[in-house]
């Protein structure tokens, strides 16, 4: 399988670029941009729970999700009433992530929800809506600790995913929609911090794997993780110099 002709290697990501604040109402927001995918991550505080989570002590992180309906070739429809099982298990792929980055217990008894609105589509939006929404939540975290003055750290690590696949045994990181259709294996890799793996979803949509393949694309994975995490920490430092 040969890359678009752009140059890009196949262990390089996609162009990546997050700008942050950009909705002046949200406590954090950041638009993300990887390849032709384009995701809005707004991040909303509460001071509330659901009401299982009443009288305990701790917060809690929720992420919803949609694509708007021309973000692909041709339109879709809204899903106003009742969400498709995708939408259902995406947005809870990304709220898994996030929670994983946060101590609930020093949130107190307050919710944030991160909502993703994936603007245009070409493959990834699930793993760029976990990246955007990384820091669109720790823009609203901080706003939190300085607001009410809170000393205890509201979070602990930086949460990243990413793309991998398989095609003709070679691997290919960051999909976009092309390869992604194409390709012999796909997985979804979402890490904590360098190496505390917080979610792998992995199919073999046309031929098994073995576990040599396998490692290499969990190396390949936390190689381009990296590189999200060096944005991710860059675009958030001006949060946590206030």
């Amino acid at each position: 399988m040969a890359r678009k002709p752009q140059g890009r290697k196949n262990t390089q990501i996609r162009d990546l670029k997050i700008e942050t604040g950009v909705n002046p109402y949200a406590e954090g927001s950041a638009m993300i941009q990887m390849g032709q995918t384009q995701v809005l991550c707004n991040a909303s505080l509460e001071e509330r729970v659901p009401p299982w989570l009443e009288g305990k002590g701790r917060g809690w992180v929720t992420a919803e999700y949609a694509m708007l309906p021309r973000s692909t070739h041709t339109r879709m429809r809204r899903e106003r009433e009742k969400v498709s099982g995708r939408t259902q298990e995406i947005q809870r792929l990304i709220a898994r992530s996030l929670r994983a980055m946060v101590n609930l217990n020093a949130l107190g008894e307050r919710m944030i929800t991160v909502d993703c609105d994936v603007i245009q589509a070409d493959g990834g939006t699930r793993t760029a809506a976990i990246n955007g929404g990384c820091v669109a939540l720790i823009q609203a975290l901080e706003f939190l600790k300085k607001k009410e003055g809170l000393s205890a750290s509201l979070w602990h690590q930086k949460v990243a995913a990413i793309s991998v696949g398989l095609k003709d045994s070679e691997v290919f990181v960051d999909l976009d929609y092309e390869e992604d259709s194409s390709c012999d294996v796909d997985m979804n890799i979402v890490l904590l911090g360098a190496d505390e793996f917080v979610e792998i979803q992995g199919t073999a949509e046309n031929k098994t794997f073995k576990m040599n393949e396998f490692e290499n694309l969990l190396t390949c994975a936390k190689s381009a993780i990296r590189d999200i995490h060096a944005l991710q920490t860059k675009v958030t430092q001006s949060f946590l110099a206030d």
